[in-house]
């Protein structure tokens, strides 16, 4: 086997380097990281995802710099900030629209993800730790929505608060602790600002940066889901690899050159975007006493937010139901062995009891945050025996079609004021957004693959 080459650093990049491994890590995390030849525009939105995220911290330490975390002062301090403060108008907007870019990006990043099975093994890991980043990053957004002090941040902390005191037994202290107050108040906009500006960015930086580690440990997967590490050369490179730097960081450049048009297009002639980014109810001081005509969170929770209201009395029948089916198809099933044929059947009997003895409302607060940490269990939902939705039956394509479709259509309720037909949609949207990944053990499983490639399928740019 050939001797591996290193290359040392000379001058003031050598002295740095024998006190800490720089060139090292250069090496292994972009110069000597060899990712697959064929990465397509889908692979765009990881890089795109660390942009708006090191955007959003610059942002924010400018604005914290003007900005008074008082109940009396937060709103006009915001408006001191637009006005008095030298491009302050530009800072905002630029955080106020990173903040839904980073939730399109990062939702266009999970979306590939899913359709090319980059959770499947040997990458569990790197996708749980995505899945954890995608729960701080609602974390960081909802106690970053109430610092402006707008009419629509004070109430939608209030309703999203109050739904703590579902929990039965702790709930109303439970509430109580979060908001630091019997409501929502000048302590819960301090504890609310500590946790945006310092607690969970912290922890966001660590996982991104766990995620990016397990990530070159094991390596990128690629549109067809094939591992290049099998197949490597003399001297130990991979054959369908090549070099993240300078080919992927040329390629990303693109991508990020995308963005930034669009981005800027939008902080410039369309920062509201309609009410979508910004309420107009915000642009108006928080007041107690004057409760505004519909409450809806910002976009990128609607989905959830719909889920929420869809969980009603009635249809926590349906669920119970689908509980007790599951049971009884696993205590009959061949592929459930040993004790776990006799614990997972009596844990969903266990919810379905639960489901008609504690409050609708607990259960709509379960459903909505069930339905994001599903997301950390599908590698091992998924049963197919392929990766990539370029190699599984055509059916397959139809099934994530209509996920995402019904995930849009979630989305658009929830900013919707309810009514009985919008909750009989929300509700029949809800049951699909959970057959989905309930039945995915038993449909992945289905249907003919197709044959998948012993190596990356590449065509070279003319």
């Amino acid at each position: 086997m050939a001797k591996e080459k290193v290359v040392t650093a000379t001058g003031f990049l050598g002295w740095i380097d024998r006190r800490f491994p720089l060139m090292s890590i250069w090496r292994d995390h972009l110069s000597e990281y060899y990712a697959p030849k064929n990465f397509n525009f889908w692979y765009w939105f990881g890089s795109l995802a660390l942009l708006v995220l090191v955007l959003q911290i610059v942002t924010g330490i400018f604005l914290v710099m003007h900005y008074k975390p008082d109940s009396e002062l937060a709103f006009y301090s915001v408006e001191y900030i637009m006005r008095e403060v030298p491009l302050g108008w530009l800072i905002r907007y630029m955080h106020s629209t990173g903040a839904s870019m980073f939730f399109v990006v990062v939702y266009l990043h999970m979306l590939r993800g899913m359709l090319y099975g980059s959770y499947r093994q040997p990458r569990e890991l790197v996708w749980i730790f995505g899945v954890a980043i995608f729960l701080c990053l609602m974390a960081e957004a909802f106690f970053g929505y109430l610092l402006p002090w707008g009419q629509m941040s004070y109430w939608g902390a209030q309703v999203i608060v109050n739904l703590f005191s579902a929990i039965p037994f702790v709930g109303e202290e439970l509430s109580v602790w979060i908001r630091g107050d019997f409501v929502v108040s000048d302590a819960t906009l301090n504890r609310f600002f500590s946790f945006h500006v310092i607690a969970i960015p912290l922890v966001l930086l660590g996982l991104v940066v766990a995620h990016i580690i397990a990530l070159h440990e094991v390596g990128s997967n690629n549109p067809d889901g094939v591992e290049i590490k099998e197949k490597k050369n003399a001297e130990g490179i991979p054959l369908d690899g090549i070099p993240f730097h300078p080919y992927y960081t040329i390629h990303d450049l693109l991508g990020v050159a995308g963005f930034l048009i669009v981005f800027f297009a939008i902080v410039f002639f369309y920062p509201t975007m309609g009410g979508y980014f910004l309420e107009a109810n915000n642009f108006l001081p928080a007041n107690p006493l004057s409760t505004p005509e519909h409450i809806a969170p910002v976009w990128y929770f609607t989905p959830f937010y719909s889920m929420l209201r869809a969980t009603t009395d009635e249809f926590t029948w349906v669920l119970a139901a689908m509980a007790i089916v599951f049971a009884i198809g696993l205590l009959f099933s061949k592929k459930t062995k040993g004790v776990w044929k006799i614990v997972w059947p009596l844990v969903l009997v266990a919810v379905a009891i639960g489901l008609r003895v504690f409050d609708a409302k607990f259960w709509g607060v379960v459903v909505m945050g069930g339905t994001v940490v599903i997301l950390g269990f599908l590698p091992w939902l998924d049963q197919c025996a392929v990766k990539s939705i370029r190699y599984r039956p055509s059916w397959h394509k139809i099934m994530y079609a209509i996920f995402m479709v019904n995930f849009v259509i979630l989305g658009v309720i929830g900013t919707k004021a309810p009514n009985p037909t919008l909750n009989l949609i929300s509700q029949t949207c809800t049951l699909i957004y959970l057959l989905f990944f309930f039945c995915m053990p038993l449909w992945s499983r289905w249907g003919k693959c197709k044959p998948v490639p012993e190596r990356v399928t590449f065509h070279p740019h003319a």
